[in-house]
């Protein structure tokens, strides 16, 4: 039976705003999303029967129908349920070394993967357009994490248009195991706390471009200055998710302080903060420092860097 397997990269926020609702009650939002080196493998196996199976080496990680990179076979199946017939099932097998809620997208990128690989096992044929369409009725991530990269997305996130690639900035990350952060939660206190400083008037696409604040570090993308990108980060949810979480909040303080650091930000809804330097050995530096100042058993952290591309194919049989 053929096989793929395929790399899904994790994504950081470099720059997050709420803009305000939307009619689909969800927010309207700016943000710049970037790929990181930090990924899982996933290898698809085409099956004879008509079934979808998914196998993961992390205990978190559910393998049932909420398992996201189920939800998207399932999606290909439903949407092409001839070539389900013709082809057969899939097995898919998730190889996790992207952390478990940690605001990096980790399921939307075993999705976006999912709905790659499937594509190659049927001989769908679809155009990059086509895979962030299906992926964005499974989540707002899922799109970006299709083609990877530096993007900025708007809407809820769906809306994707590509930014020049960085590629030469690394990432310190650090998160606690234990600690979670709903997303929901983040979004539902902020629109309690800050809702009324919400562009109201929907149709006025005039004050809604006024109120975005993202040209600082668009700008700086653009002429490839790390250490004003690094001072152009921006999190609206910092602002709920901070006070409700000490622990984020001291090991985004405890980042601030570590020479070699150029910027430090939590990503999403967290609880994961990362911190942007200049130079593998400065990362590694950083990495030590934080463990010397942070004794615990609880909190793992990562050196990755910025990558240019979403979903890669490893091999094929």
């Amino acid at each position: 039976m053929r096989s793929y397997t395929l790399i899904a990269p994790a994504k950081i926020n470099l720059y997050l705003e709420i803009i305000g609702d939307r009619a689909d009650g969800y927010h309207e939002l700016v943000m710049i999303l970037q790929s990181i080196d930090l990924a899982d493998q996933i290898e698809l196996h085409s099956i004879d029967s008509e079934t979808i199976r998914v196998h993961c080496d992390h205990p978190q990680v559910p393998t049932d129908k909420s398992n996201l990179a189920y939800r998207a076979a399932e999606l290909m199946a439903t949407q092409f349920p001839e070539a389900f017939r013709k082809y057969g099932g899939v097995e898919i097998t998730v190889n996790k070394h992207i952390p478990v809620a940690a605001g990096l997208a980790g399921g939307s990128t075993n999705a976006a993967a999912v709905l790659v690989g499937i594509d190659l096992l049927w001989n769908l044929g679809l155009t990059q357009s086509e895979l962030e369409e299906l992926g964005a009725s499974l989540g707002s991530d899922v799109p970006f994490c299709v083609a990877g990269g530096t993007a900025i997305a708007t809407g809820r996130g769906e809306q994707l248009s590509p930014l020049p690639s960085l590629d030469t900035i690394y990432i310190v990350l650090a998160k606690y195991r234990s600690l979670e952060v709903s997303t929901a939660w983040a979004y539902k206190t902020y629109r309690q706390q800050f809702g009324n400083t919400y562009i109201r008037n929907t149709e006025d696409l005039a004050a809604r471009a006024a109120a975005v604040h993202s040209g600082g570090i668009v700008k700086a993308i653009f002429d490839k200055d790390t250490a004003e990108i690094a001072q152009k980060l921006h999190n609206d949810l910092e602002r709920v998710v901070l006070p409700a979480y000490p622990q984020v909040l001291h090991l985004r303080e405890v980042f601030a302080n570590q020479a070699g650091v150029l910027g430090t930000m939590m990503s999403g809804s967290g609880p994961t903060v990362f911190a942007l330097v200049e130079s593998f050995q400065q990362a590694e530096a950083v990495k030590l420092n934080i463990t010397e100042a942070i004794s615990s058993e609880d909190l793992e952290l990562f050196v990755t860097r910025m990558t240019t591309h979403g979903i890669q194919i490893v091999s094929s049989v």
